[in-house]
This record gives structure tokens, sequence and C-alpha cells, in this order.
């Protein structure tokens, strides 16, 4: 018996070339039957689904590991900004985005969001993507700023500004040394859950009836919506509803 020690790095690897290699002959097997006119569609198509999660799942995997490796160098944020409201130093956009970037592109990471309008405010959503394919996102939902000499358009970018901060230091899990500031908002007692818990929190969703999840909806909207305050109640509260749902 060999007495060789593998180090994590050769570990993950050796892993790596083991799912590309099993990819590339998927690749080939689905590529020599679409050109066979004797091919079974209904077989090329579950083949061509099964390759599709194969690559889900490994771009999943990718994620984690560059996820995990990267949080051990995410750097903290200096506050450099002073809010004319507070007369507290905070750090802005700008800032985060400085000290951050690197290291994402470092790990393979980029981040894009997507504002949406609404009638009282705005939605902000950051999507966290990684060279893999595979991205997570949250959203926050904010009413529109609406200070002192601002018009509706400056009201729209500060709140937009605002989401943006919170949105990317959530997705990053990165402190920002911004406990205190909160550009003319109240600072939430009651943050959200982290993009893994919303998707614990979806995945005992689908397990759920539809009852249950209208009930869900109309409370939270979405699970990133969930407060961490809350997400043990809730997680508690979906695996009974679940368990339920099942034993019909």
């Amino acid at each position: 018996m060999s007495t060789d020690i593998i180090m994590p790095e050769e570990r993950h690897q050796s892993i790596a070339l083991h799912q590309q290699g099993q990819e590339i002959s998927m690749l080939s097997t689905i590529s020599r039957l679409a050109l066979d006119p004797r091919c079974d569609m209904d077989k090329l198509e579950r083949l061509i689904s099964l390759q599709d999660r194969m690559e889900a799942k490994s771009a999943l995997e990718a994620f984690n590991a560059a996820f995990a490796e990267m949080q051990c160098e995410m750097p903290s944020v200096e506050k450099r900004t002073e809010n004319t409201h507070t007369k507290k130093m905070y750090a802005d956009l700008d800032d985060i985005n400085y000290a951050v970037r690197p290291v994402m592109a470092k790990f393979g990471f980029g981040v894009s969001f997507k504002i949406v309008n609404q009638a009282n405010g705005v939605s902000i959503t950051g999507i966290l993507m990684h060279k893999a394919g595979h991205r997570e996102e949250t959203t926050m939902i904010l009413p529109l700023d609406a200070g002192a000499g601002r018009s509706a358009v400056q009201s729209v970018g500060s709140t937009t500004t605002y989401g943006k901060r919170y949105v990317m230091c959530a997705l990053l899990n990165i402190t920002s040394g911004d406990d205190v500031d909160n550009d003319g908002y109240k600072e939430p007692t009651d943050p959200l859950v982290t993009p893994v818990q919303a998707r614990q929190v979806q995945a005992l969703l689908d397990k759920c009836s539809e009852t249950a999840k209208g009930k869900f909806a109309d409370l939270y909207g979405e699970p990133a919506n969930v407060t961490k305050a809350n997400f043990d109640s809730v997680l508690a509260a979906l695996t009974k509803s679940a368990n339920n749902n099942q034993q019909v």
C-alpha cells in the first residue's frame, strides 16, 4: 500500500482532471450519437440533460472551492469617506471595489448588479459570477432615500449606491468597517441571510406544498429576504412542512 502523502492542491487538481475527462468523454459520446441516423432522440436528449447536470455540478464545486479560498484573502475595507448627515466615517462603494476586485480576479470572480425601479423604492440584485460558470445572487429592496434637497433622480441614485454597497458586502461576506454608517437610513438590526443560507431555505421550500409556498411568499417573497434572526425558525417550520408534505 502506498504511503505517499497527497497535498490538498494535488488532490483538487486530480479531481478536476478526472471530472474534465468524464465531461470530454460524455461530449464525445453525444457528438457520435448525434451523427448516427439510427440514434434514439429520446436517449440523446437524456444524455444531453445528464451532461448539463454534470457541468452544473462541476461549476458549483469549483465556485465553492474558489470562494472558500478567496475568503482567506478578502480584506477589511478602511473607512475613508465622511457621511455628511451623521458626520461619521464609512467605506464607500469605490473603496470597496478598489480593495476587493484584485482578490476577486485572482480567484476568478466577478460581480454585476440588476436594478429594478419599483413604485416606492428600488430593488438591487447582486450577482456573484465565477469563471467556471456558476453564479449566486442576493436581493435587497429599499425605499427611496428622499433626503432634504434631493431630486427624484438623486434619491434613486443614492438608494442604488447604498444598496450596491451592502449587497456586495453580503455576497462576498466582507467587512466594510461600515457598522454605524447608514447614509440616512436606519441600519438593519436583522441582516438578511447569506446566499448559502438562502439556498438551504429554497431546498426545503421546493419540498413543501403549494399552500406552504404561498404562505412563505406572503411573508418573505423569496428566500434571500429571510433575516438571519429568523433563519433557524424558518428552517424548522419548512422542515416540518416538507416532511408532512412527503408523508401525504
